[in-house]
């Protein structure tokens, strides 16, 4: 059995549980999950005894060489998404079609609704996405390397910084260094922020320079084939300065302890909790405004998430990320972010990126 079929198996337990003998799967990254199939504009039927894949000719090779053994129905001409549903749900009539609430449209919910009456439609939210919270080995092979891939651009960006770079030229450095090592691309739009800038926690970058203030903040991550990752360091291209050596260790120290705090069983409220008390015990709470992490994976943002309205136990084979920051309007912020394996016995730093003070510093 293949990782997909078994990943479907477990899809219908959950399917049994929700009272629903089928799912219409419309969130395509679920549907790659599913399937193996990374191309868009593709549902899944996922039944009790058949699976069934919705796409258009245009992927019928990709299709062939990527799901061998998965039934397809390939769109007419002329055949639009909400009919092919309509026709595929009429083939395997299903009394109770579970749809992913988060991703169905209203206008595809209506067309089922009027041309398949007799089916019962259930909403459901999450039931693939907590399947995929949980990585297997091969899944955590691909984190390691769209890593690998981020950690290598880095350190060709932070030994050719120069004062007069922009904060939007370092950010296309490093998408192309990502590229050049390897990855389809960046995970998200890199966050570079120069002094002042980087108090926002999603700062765009400007054409302020590098040489404008000695605080520079990076958040970036690589996309390899499909998986994701995400990281963020706080540098100084100058003289530290007393303030931002003392709210860097503040939040390397917060960092450490939640990480330290990472294992089978301990809820995500907790390990945020571990580190929001370290930064408000030192008299930054208020300036600590975002939750601790979240999960990556196919998605750059996926579950868990490490947040103080978060009660659920970790469990090994999540990944997640790790970043508490501080940020002081008018002056700056600092975030330091891994990306972090929970393992059997633990956890596990999947990142290597040098974050003691001494390693801040970049000497140009």
């Amino acid at each position: 059995m293949s990782r997909f079929s078994q990943r479907r198996a477990k899809l219908h337990r959950k399917l049994k549980q929700a009272g629903a003998d089928a799912l219409l799967v419309t969130n395509f990254k679920n549907v790659t999950y599913l399937t193996g199939f990374t191309g868009d504009d593709s549902y899944l039927i996922e039944a009790s005894s058949q699976s069934l894949l919705i796409s258009d000719p245009r992927y019928e090779t990709q299709l062939a060489e990527e799901c061998p053994g998965l039934e397809v129905h390939l769109r007419g001409p002329g055949e639009g998404m909400s009919a092919a549903v309509a026709t595929t749900i009429g083939l395997l009539k299903p009394q109770h079609l579970a749809i992913e609430a988060g991703s169905m449209t209203v206008a595809l919910y209506e067309t089922i609704a009027k041309t398949t009456k007799r089916v019962s439609l259930v909403s459901t939210t999450g039931l693939v996405e907590t399947l995929r919270e949980i990585k297997d080995q091969d899944e955590i092979k691909s984190i390691r390397q769209a890593i690998d891939f981020a950690e290598r651009a880095f350190a060709v960006v932070r030994e050719s910084l120069v004062a007069d770079q922009t904060e939007k030229q370092v950010a296309d450095e490093i998408e192309y260094q990502m590229r050049r090592f390897g990855a389809r691309g960046a995970s998200f739009e890199p966050i570079v922020a120069v002094g002042s800038n980087a108090a926002l926690p999603h700062a765009h970058p400007t054409g302020r320079r590098i040489g404008d203030s000695p605080l520079l903040l990076i958040d970036w991550g690589a996309s390899g084939p499909l998986y994701k990752s995400d990281l963020t360091r706080t540098l100084a291209t100058d003289k530290i300065s007393t303030k931002l050596e003392r709210v860097y260790r503040v939040v390397l120290t917060a960092q450490a302890a939640a990480i330290a705090a990472i294992r089978p069983g301990a809820s995500a409220h907790e390990v945020d909790t571990v580190a929001r008390n370290v930064i408000a015990k030192a008299g930054f709470g208020r300036h600590f405004g975002h939750s601790l992490g979240h999960g990556i994976g196919l998605d750059i943002h996926e579950g868990p998430r490490l947040a103080q309205n978060q009660h659920r136990p970790l469990k090994a084979g999540m990944v997640i990320t790790v970043e508490p920051g501080i940020y002081l309007p008018g002056w700056g912020g600092v975030r330091i972010e891994d990306d972090v394996l929970v393992t059997r016995t633990g956890h596990q730093v999947l990142s290597h990126v040098g974050k003691d003070l001494d390693k801040m510093l970049v000497r140009r």
